[in-house]
């Protein structure tokens, strides 16, 4: 299995509508104006390191996983490529766009994130050479869009333009607001795919298991096909709500999609578009309230 959506950081140091986020210990950040539980309270030194994020794919038996970034945590560009570095099997990790020059090497990074949803400025065709820079680096595209169809036109011109360019839309389209089928249209495009990052976020006033998300993915696969969705959890704030095999074993033990359709979604789609090899089997490992 892969996760083609998680966070890590050493420390975090980013910043919401202009104001900061930072860590106050147990798990809590001072998030903007107000205090989040960003990730389990047994984390207490706010380290989310990719040390523990390997516990739980081992458990969750999970082999692979793509680190996207975020502005609330603050550029990891540094920590990500020490553990690239240190996992060049298990991990695939992607560059910080902050709408302004990206490092003027990007050696060792595997994609490029925009957060598109809290850029300034929301017309996706002004950042056109990041883009270009994507696909002359041979390098993916990850982004987290606004709402609905607001930057559905722009980012479709982007993929018209650089049709060898990967481009993986995050947080399945945002799917639990108004437009966000037009998102997963993009899809039909061959090298824009959709990974659903957040998902449980979404849907969290429904919580486990999550029928609706479940629906959710069966209609994004009747708009795109099943060969376009990739898994991923947005590890670790989800982690809040739910654990870590929690996050996809909801989708596991639905009979709505045929075991090709979880192979698909789990693990074939995403090891071609980020060029995963070699990952390792991941046995099961019996727990203590079995």
């Amino acid at each position: 299995m892969i996760d083609a959506h998680v966070h890590l950081w050493e420390k975090q140091r980013g910043t919401v509508n202009g104001l900061p986020v930072y860590d106050l210990g147990g798990g809590v950040s001072q998030f903007g104006a107000e205090k989040r539980q960003m990730l389990p309270p047994y984390m207490t030194d706010g380290v989310n390191s990719a040390q523990r994020l390997l516990a739980n794919m081992d458990f969750a038996q999970v082999a692979g996983a793509v680190v996207t970034q975020e502005y609330i945590d603050g550029n990891q560009d540094e920590y990500l490529l020490f553990v690239r570095r240190e996992n060049p099997v298990r991990f695939r990790v992607t560059a910080l766009y902050e709408e302004k020059a990206l490092p003027e090497s990007l050696d060792g990074f595997d994609g490029i994130k925009l957060c598109g949803g809290r850029m300034k400025e929301p017309d996706l065709t002004k950042c056109e050479a990041v883009f270009a820079r994507a696909a002359r680096e041979d390098l993916f595209i990850a982004i987290d869009m606004a709402d609905g169809d607001a930057q559905c036109a722009s980012l479709r011109e982007m993929a018209l333009s650089y049709p060898a360019l990967r481009i993986a839309i995050g947080h399945f389209g945002m799917v639990t607001v108004p437009g966000w089928q037009e998102q997963i249209r993009l899809a039909r495009l061959p090298n824009v795919f959709i990974e659903s990052g957040g998902i449980t976020w979404l849907f969290n006033s429904e919580f486990y298991p999550y029928p609706s998300a479940v629906r959710a993915i069966l209609t994004a696969r009747d708009i795109c096909g099943m060969d376009k969705l990739m898994w991923g959890s947005d590890y670790p704030r989800t982690m809040t709500a739910v654990t870590y095999r929690m996050s996809w074993d909801f989708i596991g033990k639905s009979p709505l999609l045929t075991d090709e359709e979880k192979r698909l979604f789990f693990h074939e789609n995403a090891e071609k578009f980020y060029r995963f090899h070699d990952l390792p089997e991941m046995p099961y490992v019996h727990h203590m309230a079995e």
